[in-house]
């Protein structure tokens, strides 16, 4: 699925049993440090070496068993990402958007938590000792939020990596509208490429 039809969330509940969902969230905290004591952190924001070689985002796909979609996106990242996660929970008001793709028939929904520094540290930390680590999940990497003087290095780097389904949009679209990055900050980058 490389990316899909955006949809409502209700649109997206309302597809049928024929339909998988896979919940994914975005992790993020203030971090007032500074790169070599001159470029500022601003955020730390985390997303995953997949067992595929991919980033992407914690998550998965939401069993019969669960509940509600937010149910299955916290059991998803307890099992990627460990016990720390149990200090909060993703919350509908955390929902970001919905991607559809026919083949498979899968929607995407997306989620950004706003963590206390501490509370991702903790996240970052117990990774290492998730059911899921080093199987499903080979790493947690932070995101460069900054562009070094060469224009290349950081988040333009970054960019360049291979990325899963629609993440590398999620991860821009998350960017700019919670305001992580500079507005300025994204007339350098490139666009999207749409398959």
């Amino acid at each position: 699925m490389a990316g899909g039809r955006k949809v409502e969330l209700a649109e997206a509940l309302a597809l049928g049993s024929g339909w998988r969902h896979a919940c994914h969230a975005l992790l993020y905290a203030p971090d007032p440090g500074m790169l070599f004591g001159r470029i500022p952190l601003r955020y730390a924001v985390l997303m995953q070496m997949r067992f595929d070689g991919r980033l992407g985002f914690p998550g998965g796909f939401v069993d019969a068993q669960d509940s509600s979609l937010e149910d299955g996106l916290n059991r998803e990242l307890r099992e990627e990402l460990g016990e720390a996660v149990s200090a909060f929970r993703v919350e509908r008001t955390d929902y970001r958007s919905s991607h559809a793709g026919a083949r498979p028939r899968v929607v995407a929904h997306f989620y950004a938590k706003r963590l206390t520094l501490e509370q991702l540290e903790a996240v970052e930390a117990g990774a290492p000792q998730a059911k899921d680590h080093g199987l499903e999940v080979l790493g947690l990497v932070r995101v460069p939020l900054y562009t070094l003087r060469d224009g290349v290095g950081g988040l333009p780097a970054f960019l360049e990596n291979s990325f899963i389904g629609a993440a590398r949009e999620q991860l821009l679209e998350a960017l700019q509208d919670l305001g992580l990055l500079e507005s300025s900050s994204f007339s350098g980058l490139k666009t999207p490429a749409h398959h």
